[in-house]
This record gives structure tokens, sequence and C-alpha cells, in this order.
């Protein structure tokens, strides 16, 4: 079992140092504590002897007296400024010099004893404690190290086919526990790009298959035989409609590109003045619509891209005009401190599918393929476009009157002062 539990992990991995950095601080805090045990022992411990012996010595009497051979009593005599005395009685009680030498000597020979053993056993348990320090260093890093496990084996195994899957790991609140929710978050986003890049694909595949089928079919049937004059301007009428849609949707399929790509220039552009243009160019169309375009400027300079912010004001009025009630409608354009705001009047719009118009080729009603028509990129070009300024799009349902209203918001409210 030990041998399979260290082949998984490689010998120079994050768990193998973990390890050797825990069972170095503990091991080199046991030395120490043992160390400092040690020393506290050695210099207490004959002063603690010499005590108990000297309280314990003068009240023993011997029968005989001490032998200089036994292991207790000095092999030489020990200095002493009294003369020596003759031994002592049986029953005696021992001199002051005897009393000293025996205190001594027992006290050296039980320091030593005592030292050696504790020593001894400080060692072995030290080596003891080294191993389990090891084992327990390992286990400890093999469980701060399992959460980066499991995101690493969840990384490995997703594919563009279950990036629904989640880590969802279960650990209390902690650095890992951050690092697993922001990889699952990313997941999420990575989740909802790659949707949106299918869906965008399978959009495109169809809008621009669409007029290529209405082309073909326009060739085969309606110039069939021998068609007459009138029928062959008819048809050809119908073949420059269907390029000018298919024209339609490159160029805001490479618009869009453009503007997730990022901003190629930077230039001060006053909206107000680009607002009232946008409305300017349009006006003939709102009024075959029967649309009031009404301009509300207030000062609003942003730095970025002249061409693509003019796009950006011209699908939102182009929008607010052609998505309208056909007579009596009407559009708000706003600018100022607040960013850019349309409002258009219009059919309801639920609530629920607002934030899919921002998506490419999606369209609040089902399309008819009128000639005036838009392509469905209108809103998403717009959403690009922000996001390329640093800004942000929302857009909300009108609670009264339907229709929709549009807001881009600059950070930090774009900059007011004229150059």
């Amino acid at each position: 079992m030990s041998r399979r539990l260290f082949a998984r992990v490689p010998l120079g991995g994050e768990r193998t140092r973990l390890t050797a950095l825990y069972a170095g601080l503990l091991v080199l805090a046991g030395a120490l504590l043992t160390g400092f045990v040690y020393w506290l022992v050695y210099e207490s411990l004959y002063s603690s002897i010499s005590l108990a012996v000297g309280v314990a010595v003068p009240a023993q009497r011997f029968e005989h007296p001490p032998d200089a051979s036994q292991s207790f009593l000095p092999t030489t005599p020990l200095p002493s400024a009294v003369p020596a005395s003759p031994a002592p009685s049986p029953g005696a009680s021992l001199i002051p010099s005897q009393t000293l030498a025996i205190t001594r000597s027992v006290s050296d020979a039980a320091e030593s004893a005592a030292l050696d053993r504790l020593l001894t056993v400080s060692v072995a348990v030290l080596a003891c404690y080294a191993v389990l320090s090891v084992a327990l260093a390992w286990w400890a890093a093999g469980r701060v190290l399992r959460p980066i496990a499991v995101i690493t084996d969840t990384a490995r195994r997703l594919s563009g086919a279950n990036l629904h899957e989640r880590i969802a790991l279960d650990a209390p609140p902690g650095e890992l526990k951050r690092l697993a929710d922001t990889f699952d978050g990313m997941l999420g986003r990575m989740e909802q790009l790659v949707s949106a890049q299918q869906r965008f694909a399978a959009n495109a595949a169809h809008e621009l298959r669409t007029p290529v089928a209405v082309q073909r079919a326009a060739a085969e049937i309606g110039l069939a035989g021998d068609p007459s004059p009138e029928r062959v301007a008819r048809i050809r009428s119908k073949l420059i409609e269907v390029a000018g849609s298919s024209e339609r949707i490159i160029e805001g399929l490479l618009l869009l590109a453009a503007s997730d790509q990022g901003l190629q220039e930077r230039r001060r552009v006053a909206l107000d003045e680009v607002a009232r243009e946008t409305a300017a160019a349009l006006a003939g169309e709102a009024a075959e619509r029967g649309v009031a375009v009404v301009v509300r400027p207030g000062p609003l300079t942003v730095e970025g891209d002249p061409v693509l912010l003019e796009r950006l004001l011209h699908n939102l009025v182009a929008n607010g005009v052609r998505h309208n009630v056909p007579e009596g409608g009407r559009v708000e354009v706003r600018t100022g401190p607040d960013g850019i705001t349309v409002t258009n009047t219009g059919p309801t719009v639920p609530p629920e599918t607002v934030p899919l118009l921002f998506e490419p080729f999606r369209r609040s009603a089902a399309r008819t393929h009128a000639p005036d028509e838009g392509v469905g990129l209108g809103l998403s070009i717009v959403d690009s476009i922000a996001r390329a300024h640093g800004a942000r799009a929302t857009a909300a349902a009108n609670p009264r009157g339907g229709g929709l209203t549009v807001q881009v918001r600059f950070q930090g409210g774009g900059m007011d002062a004229r150059p």
C-alpha cells in the first residue's frame, strides 16, 4: 500500500517538498525542545541530588566505616585542613568530612547516571518523533494539496463536450476554496462563450445560406427555359436584392470582428454631435415609417474610434426606427454624463428575451425576409463596440407603450470637456 501511495506522487513534487519542509520544522522543534530540557536538567540536577543526599546522610549510622574501594567513595583522599580522625566506632555518627565526601560521591554518581539515562531516552524519543513527524507531514501535505489535485484532474478531463462540469469543492472557506470557486466561475464563462460561439456559427451559416439558396432557386427556376425580358428583369432585381442582403450580412460580420479585436485608433469624439448627425441621416427613413426622431444632446466626449462610435449610434437609432409601430412612433436619443440612451416605442418586448437581443442574429420578432429587414447584428455590434471602448450596453423593456430602452454607459461618465 505504501509503495503504491508514494508511486503516485512525483519524487520532486509539491507534496514531497511540503513533507520535507513540515518534517524538518517538526524535527528541528523537537531537537530544540529536547536540548533545552536536557540543559535545564543538567543545570539543576546536581544541586537537587546534593541537597537530597546532604539531608539524608547525617541521619544514617554505619556499623563499619566507609571503604575507599566502594564505588561511591573517591579513590584519592580529599584534602582537608582537619587531621584524620580514627574510624568511628560502631553505632557512631559520621563526622563532617566523611559526610561531605559521601555527599559529593553519591551526587556525582547519581547525576552522571541520570544524565546518561536522560540522553539515551531523549535520543530514542527524538528518533521516534522524527519518524512520526515525516508520516504526519506526508499526511498533512496530502490533505492540503488534495483540492489542487481535484482541480488538476477536472482541468485534464474537461473538453468542449463537458464544460458543464464543475469542481464544486466541498471544503471550508480558504484560499483553495476560493481558487476552486474561481475556476468554476471561469468554466461558467467559458461555457457561455463557447455556447455563444456555436450559436453564432450556426446562425451565421443559416443567414448566409438563405440568400445563396434564394439566388440558386431564382437562377434555376426563374431563368429556366426561354424566359421573357420582363421575367429576366424581375429575376435580375431579385438577385441584386439578395446580393445586397448578403453584402450587409458580411459587412456586419466584419464590423463585429473588427470591434471584437479592440481599437486601432483613439481620438476625442463628441458623441452629442454624432447623435445629431445620425438622426439627420436617418430622418428620411424615419419619415417614411411615420416615426419621429427626437435628439436631446448633452455634452459627452469620449476617447475612441470615431468610425465605430458612429456605427454604434447609427445602429441604436436605426433599430429604434425600424422596430417601431407603423404610425406615430417615437425615438428619443439622449447624451450626457450618463452616456447614451435611446428609447423607442413599438411592440411589447418580453423582459426575459431582452438579454438575448445582444446575441448575433437574434431578433425580437420572427424574420419576414422583407427588403428593409435587418440582419440581426445591430445590438450585438453595439455591445461589441461598447466593450471595445470600456463601456457597458444594457437594455430594458419599456413598462408603458412597448418598445425598448438601450443605454450605453462609459467609464467615468465620459469626458464632458470639449477639446
